[in-house]
């Protein structure tokens, strides 16, 4: 299970990567400008934060498969490392990946509706498709049952791809996606936290610790008792 983070914002990806088990970054075109920064600045400030073998994902912005492409190879000189290029899932779109496979260029599918986007998509050569998950259930789909789906005809027909499942609103739509055997997920930091938050555990913990010290006294811990 690949956990990645859905954001630009340098302090909430310092912070991720520092408590939790992160495998990457995934960034798209609204996500950057919401940083009001130079482009490559921002993407060059994530890739020191998180390394260079660690995956980061960013989007081409243009439309046309040779536009694509010279943005990929821009990206891939510029940026470096573990990088993904995400392409929209238009004809032009895998028409660029077919094309970039043949480089040694990695990229995921994106802005995924549909198990047949994905399959195509991963027929040309994608490494990850990611379905669009809340956005299929804000128009009365099942963005759950499409990620199994896709799961589904990758097994069927022994397709080495991974399913990055993205676009949440809540931690049940993730949990939903995961029983659905999706390989990956990008969350806002902020889902990323409700996966693990639960007001009985901090409970637990407050409670642990109030019956330690009322006999062993505030402050004490088992490594300075003695």
């Amino acid at each position: 299970m690949l956990y990645m983070l859905d954001t630009a914002d340098l302090k909430a990806i310092e912070r991720a990567f520092d408590l939790y088990p992160m495998s990457g970054v995934t960034t798209n075109p609204t996500i950057i400008t919401k940083e009001k920064r130079d482009f490559l600045s921002i993407l060059r400030d994530i890739r020191s934060i998180i390394g260079k073998d660690t995956m980061l994902h960013v989007q081409a912005l243009s439309k046309t498969a040779d536009e694509i492409i010279r943005e990929a190879e821009f990206l891939n000189e510029s940026i470096g490392g573990n990088l993904y290029i995400k392409i929209p899932v238009i004809p032009e779109g895998i028409k660029a990946i077919k094309m970039l496979k043949k480089r040694g260029i990695k990229t995921t599918a994106t802005a995924i509706f549909t198990a047949e986007q994905a399959f195509m998509a991963v027929n040309a050569g994608a490494e990850f498709t990611a379905p669009y998950v809340n956005r299929i259930d804000n128009i009365s789909g099942n963005g759950a049952r499409v990620v199994e789906e896709i799961v589904r005809l990758f097994e069927v027909h022994g397709l080495d791809s991974k399913v990055l499942a993205a676009s949440f609103k809540n931690v049940e739509q993730v949990h939903r996606v995961l029983l659905s055997g999706a390989q990956s997920i990008t969350v806002s930091p902020e889902i990323m936290d409700r996966l693990l938050a639960h007001p009985l555990t901090d409970w637990s913990v407050d409670r642990f610790i109030s019956d330690w010290e009322g006999v062993y006294g505030k402050g004490k811990l088992t490594n300075n008792l003695y």
